[in-house]
């Protein structure tokens, strides 16, 4: 399915019934990460699995920053009058969750935030390392995207009262400092960090967290 807002068009996919659950995707990345996961969560939610712009079949624009993609996510959701959303972001996704909490607070019931960073200097030494050689070597501008955002001051994650779920991986690209400290700053908030995982392994095709995210979104 695909819906214009904001100027765009934005692909999505739509499964299951209930209350409406956004899945908000990682940076070079498209909606079908979620898609084993979302075989399970459409049981509970009515589940949007969204391309952000630039990324799968959504229109390619020369505007890749963050808060950008956050205003794209809140005209879909009023686009398709979405009412108490829930919203589970991954990586960029998560990204753009905390830019929409801060802007647009009032449209977010809850959010899981997996894998998120607030600055690039939260990468581990050798995967920034890594992030600037791709770029070098390509020039794709999702790479710089990385190297020159997302840029939160920590202390703006006090004003966030939703309450969040903080998900990571123990072998993450970014420091754990990064998860204990978000969780640690926002007012509602509860960190879980997954053994055994690194950055996406637990979400990319895979149904993982399902018992966590659907325990979470309707206690």
């Amino acid at each position: 399915m695909n819906i214009k807002v904001n100027g765009i068009t934005l692909e999505y996919n739509k499964a299951g019934a209930g209350k409406p659950l956004i899945l908000l995707h990682g940076n070079g990345e498209d909606h079908h990460i979620f898609d084993k996961i979302t075989e399970k969560l459409k049981g509970n939610f009515t589940v949007y699995a969204v391309d952000s712009r630039n990324h799968g079949k959504s229109t390619v624009t020369e505007d890749y920053s963050y808060e950008t993609m956050a205003e794209d996510t809140l005209a879909f959701i009023d686009a398709l009058k979405l009412e108490e959303v829930y919203v589970a972001g991954f990586s960029d996704g998560a990204v753009i969750s905390i830019f929409l909490a801060l802007k647009h607070p009032a449209v977010i019931k809850k959010m899981a935030l997996l894998g998120v960073n607030l600055k690039p200097s939260d990468f581990k030494k050798n995967c920034y390392e890594y992030v600037e050689k791709e770029y070098e070597k390509t020039k794709n501008p999702l790479f710089k995207l990385m190297l020159e955002e997302p840029n939160i001051e920590l202390e703006t994650l006090e004003k966030i009262n939703i309450p969040s779920l903080i998900i990571a991986g123990e072998d993450d690209i970014f420091y754990k400092k990064t998860f204990t400290d978000i969780a640690k700053t926002m007012p509602d908030a509860e960190l879980m960090i997954l053994k055994g995982h690194n950055h996406d392994s637990y979400i990319a095709d895979n149904d993982l967290l399902y018992p966590d995210l659907c325990s979470f979104f309707t206690k």
